[in-house]
């Protein structure tokens, strides 16, 4: 069991319910299921296939198509916009990144083609796009009409709130990804160091308490960017890190937490760890 201290961390509390080890593989990002929504919003559901994007209503009624050269992989909905990024149909020196298509929620049409693996949007029409690799590690904003109008040396998993924190992924060892907070005019609020180059994605509570899973250890980081480990679960070196893949899921007052370990001995088979952790606000009771 951890608890954070002195209300850093937002003041949360998790204990071992269960845990399982058993054979298994690490459980990297899958696509949506056939037919399931990329974004909804206001009875308008967003859709995607190989070459296409669709929004429909609430009836199932297709009120647009619009073409593009890949897959949507996701999408967000905001000021009568539609922001989808794709995976491209071939390898390119960008693996499968495809182009990350501005639409009109009114009839699909095309605003601006863009690029980014990522995105996320904030409340007054404004959303981002980010990208790591070949000495790129920025956050892009535009406007509503796809224009750029503010940019970071920051990207990784964006939670977004009144303002927009991201848990970093550089996929450098040494790591120097943090948690941090993006402020106008391209400034980089600094929080926590983190272990791991490459964390999952991370779980938001309500109180805005972000849940990371660094390296093994369970961290939360509250709005302030104050830090607490909850939970030493399977605490990895920093240059073993490559060797560990994890994975959070919110159920009510139910985190489950997985790991994948790779065999030092045994290259592609691995042990996958999983708990159940009972998560509470506030400090621990005995």
């Amino acid at each position: 069991s951890g608890e954070s201290g002195g209300g850093a961390g937002g003041g949360w509390h998790v204990c071992v319910v269960k845990y399982r080890r058993g054979a298994g593989r690490p459980a990297h990002g899958a696509p949506p299921a056939a037919g399931r929504p990329l974004a909804r919003r206001d009875g308008l559901s967003v859709l995607g296939g190989a070459g296409e994007v669709r929004c429909v209503d609430p009836s199932g009624r297709v009120l647009w198509t619009a073409a593009c050269s890949g897959v949507p992989n996701a999408a967000h909905i905001y000021g009568g916009r539609v922001l989808v990024t794709t995976d491209s149909l071939d390898y390119t020196p960008w693996g499968h990144l495809g182009p990350a298509l501005l639409l009109d929620l009114v009839d699909g049409s095309p605003v601006a083609e863009l690029r980014g693996a990522s995105g996320a949007v904030l409340s007054g029409g404004r959303f981002f796009l980010g990208l790591e690799g070949y000495d790129v590690f920025d956050t892009w904003e535009y406007d509503r009409d796809g224009t750029l109008v503010d940019s970071w040396r920051s990207y990784g998993h964006y939670v977004t709130g009144t303002g927009i924190r991201v848990v970093e992924t550089d996929r450098s060892l040494p790591t120097r990804s943090r948690v941090v907070r993006l402020l106008p005019g391209g400034a980089v609020e600094r929080g926590p160091s983190l272990t791991d180059p490459l964390c999952p994605e991370p779980v938001v509570l309500a109180d805005g308490t972000i849940l990371v899973l660094d390296a093994g250890v369970l961290r939360a980081v509250d709005r302030r960017l104050g830090d607490a480990v909850l939970a030493e679960l399977l605490p990895v070196d920093p240059d073993q890190t490559w060797r560990c893949r994890g994975g959070l899921r919110r159920s009510g007052d139910r985190l489950t937490v997985t790991v994948a370990e790779e065999h030092r001995d045994r290259p592609g088979k691995h042990v996958l760890h999983t708990w159940t952790l009972a998560l509470r606000p506030g400090p621990t009771t005995v």
